[in-house]
């Protein structure tokens, strides 16, 4: 049986159980105190006590929840919890988890669709996530998991883009518009390190070896650290930042440069450009210097050759002009 008191003008329910211990919540009125002990004396009596049943909560609740306890834990967390923000605005989070069913999702994804296949393919992972996560953790009564049944869209062809004719002046000359200095710093260092976004804006002065012409990264996307060889452009960028005389190169936000790099693009015309492209260019820079397969991972982290080879994207006039420069023995008769 419940019990009830009051405490600091809220009321106070009480469960005591032999099995499951005490259990207390606390309400503003005392109805809403008793309908809650009610419900879980009800769950206790017909064996559903602590778990999740699928009508009484939303897709919404199951979302939040996974943003605030398992999305912290990952790598890119920030980036995951933006598309979360985005996910549990829309309308499809409204649904209880017994109104969620495969045509309700294939409906959403179709929908989705319109904002590019690799949105879709994110929102639908995480929403299969976190249900599989409330299954198998959190105590919700489901059968199935309804997005396991749900097809992804095709993944796009990898990006070909480079730098084309004036486009690097295009960005230079835009730069000079931009309030912050450490913008046009951190773009000069992607194009000349190959390292991701994430990985230049969280580098410490601890990371760089100056003398070894090293960058030491502690955590990258493959979840492992690596060392990154650095070219003198790019170490004159990490010199010339020496200078702000701040614990870091580049003291600016994701979120922050993520919106001036927009601007930016805006001010210079080039809006079909993506930061990540800068690393597409530099490791196909690397490759015609010369480089080897194996040099170039190195330098970039790619385990998996197939991988890096998306990432590259040579340019076929110069490669003709190298192979014109090489000079084959005659062939004996």
């Amino acid at each position: 049986m419940a019990t009830y008191r009051k405490r600091c003008g809220k009321w106070q329910a009480i469960i005591r159980h032999k099995n499951i211990g005490t259990q207390a919540r606390t309400f503003v009125q005392k109805s809403s105190a008793v309908k809650w002990a009610l419900e879980q004396e009800k769950r206790l009596d017909n064996g559903t006590f602590g778990q999740i049943l699928p009508a009484e909560i939303t897709l919404r609740q199951l979302l939040t929840r996974y943003s605030e306890e398992i999305t912290p834990k990952k790598r890119g967390a920030a980036t995951e919890q933006r598309r979360l923000k985005r996910l549990i605005r829309d309308r499809v989070s409204d649904l209880k988890l017994a109104q969620l069913t495969n045509m309700a999702l294939a409906s959403f994804r179709d929908k989705r669709l319109s904002d590019g296949n690799r949105a879709c393919q994110y929102d639908v992972v995480l929403i299969r996530h976190c249900i599989k996560i409330a299954r198998n953790e959190w105590g919700l009564r489901l059968d199935t998991n309804p997005a396991d049944n749900i097809s992804l869209p095709p993944s796009g062809k990898p990006r070909a883009r480079r730098l084309q004719g004036r486009e690097w002046e295009q960005l230079q000359e835009a730069s000079n518009l931009t309030r912050n200095p450490h913008i046009w710093p951190v773009i000069c260092f992607a194009l000349h390190s190959g390292m991701r976004r994430s990985e230049i804006l969280s580098l410490q002065w601890a990371n760089i070896n100056f003398e070894k012409k090293l960058a030491h990264l502690a955590l990258t996307k493959n979840g492992t650290d690596r060392e990154v060889p650095l070219i003198p452009e790019a170490l004159l960028v990490l010199s010339n930042q020496l200078r702000y005389g701040y614990e870091q190169p580049f003291p600016i936000s994701e979120n922050a440069f993520r919106l001036a790099w927009t601007r930016l693009k805006h001010r210079s015309g080039i809006i079909d450009f993506k930061f990540h492209d800068f690393r597409h260019e530099a490791i196909s820079r690397f490759f015609e210097l010369g480089l080897s397969i194996p040099e170039v991972a190195l330098v970039s982290g790619h385990k998996d050759p197939r991988m890096l080879f998306r990432y590259t994207h040579l340019k076929a006039s110069e490669l003709s002009e190298k192979l014109n420069n090489i000079h084959l023995r005659k062939t004996p008769k």
